[in-house]
């Protein structure tokens, strides 16, 4: 079976993991003002961050067209692919996963799966990067997906928000919650809850230092409960804040000495809605340990 893998710019897939493994990746719109970028292509967190230090308009985020897609859709099936894999960042954050599942129903020939990651950053693309591997050793779209199932099940973070606007006008948080929150310092702990499928705030820390020392705390609890523990891949995700990522990531590899760890970035799409300084810890099955054949 032929089948072609897409995702989206959130993945954060290197150059050369795409090209090694066959993946188109579909950069996500953020528009400022009048003005409509792609990422991974004409912008960065950095100068998205910078613009909006200037006084640009508040960032939001699009969804590719459909025409861009049903156009990617028929080229790919005009070259001969039996099945069409796309993995994209989670429903609470974009809707491009269900127009893509419209566009699954209404186009059969296309023998789309649409995949919710239920996430987004490195954490999809270590989804994608999987499904990749899948394709080469020669697994069912049915088979690739219900793998990917038992990988992202194992997937949990745990992100704080330094400022609450961009949540609130992004329409994530109410306004009182943000004014509240950024009146009083208060950082809000934030996590992807399966059950509501949303952006949840499950605790709320004065000052940063504290927040930080609370999620550490909390990934501990978390991760020593689980029984793949050993197996578990970490990454440690910042906006802007290279120094407080660093420092957590010497507390990960102090506390979890056997496991991987590595400190990514929030492109402008999820920064649009986290905002500058925001950061999380999060981790998964490493897809190096998964049975992927």
């Amino acid at each position: 079976m032929k089948i072609a893998l897409i995702t989206d710019s959130t993945s954060y897939l290197t150059k050369e993991e795409v090209k090694d493994n066959n993946i188109i990746v579909v950069p996500i719109p953020v528009i400022v003002g009048d003005k409509e970028f792609k990422e991974g292509i004409d912008i960065t967190a950095d100068q998205l961050f910078r613009m909006q230090d200037a006084g640009a308009a508040f960032p939001k985020t699009s969804q590719p067209s459909m025409g861009e897609m049903i156009s990617l859709f028929n080229r790919l099936h005009d070259e001969g692919y039996d099945a069409i894999i796309t993995i994209t960042l989670a429903g609470t954050i974009s809707g491009f996963n269900q127009t893509l599942m419209n566009i699954a129903r209404t186009n059969p020939e296309y023998n789309l799966y649409p995949y919710d990651s239920k996430i987004t950053i490195r954490l999809m693309g270590y989804l994608v990067l999987a499904a990749a591997k899948m394709i080469k050793n020669g697994l069912s779209a049915e088979e690739i997906i219900t793998r990917l199932d038992e990988i992202r099940d194992s997937i949990d973070e745990l992100f704080i928000v330094d400022d609450l606007n961009n949540l609130s006008r992004g329409g994530r948080l109410s306004n009182a919650g943000a004014f509240i929150g950024t009146m009083l310092h208060i950082k809000p702990l934030l996590t992807f809850d399966d059950d509501s499928d949303k952006i949840v705030a499950f605790d709320k820390v004065r000052s940063m230092k504290r927040a930080v020392k609370k999620v550490e705390s909390l990934t501990l609890e978390k991760v020593n409960k689980l029984p793949f523990k050993q197996d578990l891949r970490f990454l440690v995700v910042h906006s802007n804040d290279a120094t407080q990522a660093e420092e957590i990531k010497s507390w990960v590899n102090e506390n979890f000495p056997e496991n991987p760890v590595e400190v990514g970035e929030f492109g402008p799409v999820i920064g649009t809605h986290l905002g500058e300084k925001s950061i999380g810890i999060t981790w998964m099955k490493d897809i190096n340990k998964v049975k992927l054949n």
